[in-house]
């Protein structure tokens, strides 16, 4: 064997030592690569699942997604919290308490949000125009600034008087437009 060189056990084991040392191996970088997919994967799911929501003409419904459904397709829930909370924070999503008496939540997209209350007011034009206002009142005081998936309807009548005078009939052209679901008539839901 040549001098000055090294057999290749020898040198694995080196190198080992080194990881060991340095506290760095291929698996803390895989691991650390595999953190910062994670949100992409739930992004990712939610973008997949909107895409495969079918589009019917005759009904007006822009795409949600259960969040059962993501759970089964990204495999850590806790991560998918998390990932949910911070899109939701960050205005991307909406997140729906859903009234089937299951404990399940629908993810909308916040721009799909918006598309869904516009088209709501565009089917509900022939009201009275005072009422309408209320819709631009929702978009502007209550969607933008309250993220929580619940409302209690003294908060919702104080961020809807940032617009003007909230009336009792306002919060109902709201529940009947679908927008709103009252809860045991103590929690508005959006």
């Amino acid at each position: 064997m040549e001098r000055g060189k090294k057999r290749p056990r020898q040198e694995k084991e080196e190198a080992e030592e080194e990881e060991i040392e340095t506290g760095s191996s291929n698996a803390d970088r895989s691991l650390s690569l595999e953190e910062n997919l994670t949100f992409s994967d739930t992004l990712m799911a939610l973008r997949i699942m909107r895409a495969q929501f079918p589009h019917l003409d005759k009904v007006a419904i822009q795409p949600f997604v259960l969040q059962s459904q993501l759970y089964s397709s990204v495999k850590d829930r806790t991560q998918v919290d998390r990932e949910l909370e911070s899109l939701r924070r960050e205005k991307v999503l909406r997140i729906f308490k859903l009234s089937t008496g299951q404990d399940d939540h629908g993810i909308m997209f916040l721009d799909d949000y918006l598309k869904q209350i516009e088209r709501v007011f565009k089917r509900m034009e022939g009201k009275d125009r005072g009422d309408m206002e209320v819709f631009k009142w929702f978009t502007t005081h209550v969607v933008e600034s309250k993220l929580e998936p619940s409302i209690g309807h003294q908060e919702l009548c104080s961020l809807l008087s940032l617009g003007g005078q909230v009336k009792d009939r306002h919060v109902s052209l709201l529940i009947n437009a679908g927008l709103l679901v009252s809860e045991f008539y103590i929690k508005v839901i959006f």
